[in-house]
């Protein structure tokens, strides 16, 4: 009724509202979908070091320094 007495509408502010809404909800579903494919990608790499033994890889010949930082004593 208020357009027949000179109200006219809201000039489309729930449209755009709604609009921003959209994006920010599609923004929050990437960055939810990044920190899981993130967490999913550190997990994956931590399984990989304990499936194939971290020292063995340190102590490669393919390494240059392949035995820097090793002590010659035991626990110490």
């Amino acid at each position: 009724m208020g357009s027949l007495f000179g109200g006219g509408g809201d000039g489309g502010a729930a449209e755009r509202a709604m609009a921003e809404q959209q994006k920010e909800t599609a923004r929050m579903r990437a960055q939810t979908e990044a920190e899981k494919r993130d967490m999913l990608e550190k997990q994956q790499s931590g399984l990989k070091a304990r499936q194939r033994g971290g020292a063995r890889a340190l102590l490669s010949t393919e390494r240059i320094d392949g035995e820097e930082g090793l002590k010659d004593t035991l626990g110490g």
